[in-house]
């Protein structure tokens, strides 16, 4: 993958250590940096019951949901390179062996988790208060 200043812009939002607020036009890759980021906080150990991640509409949720889930179910699969250059892509820098397990476990983490991992609009969140 090139990295652009838009790439690298992208990297840093996702960042798991960093706070973000994301607001851009449609189409801008709003959606791939909040499953980013997701997908990096569950690979530094965030429960996936601990994640509450707030969209504006069901679509972009499912959208969000659908593209989490494909990555994680691609993880568990893939051999250990291909594994190594997508984290290396997502701006990840350990790519030891049992970061590389871990990784590989996710997506039955996220599946069977308690709470599941919460991916909702602002309105069914408030709903749920």
């Amino acid at each position: 993958m090139k990295i652009t200043p838009a790439s690298l812009a992208q990297m840093e939002a996702a960042h798991p250590a960093r706070n973000t607020w994301l607001s851009a036009n449609a189409g801008s890759g709003k959606t791939r940096v909040l499953t980013d980021r997701v997908a990096r906080l569950l690979l530094n150990g965030v429960e996936p019951q601990h994640i509450l991640c707030l969209t504006y509409t069901k679509a972009a949720a499912s959208e969000m949901q659908n593209r989490l889930f494909k990555r994680l179910g691609a993880w568990a699969m893939k051999p250990d390179d291909d594994l190594r250059r997508d984290l290396v892509e997502l701006g990840e820098e350990e790519m030891a062996t049992p970061r590389l397990a871990r990784a590989r476990q996710l997506f039955a983490r996220a599946i069977e988790s308690p709470g599941g991992l919460r991916i909702q609009t602002i309105h069914s969140f408030c709903g749920s208060l």
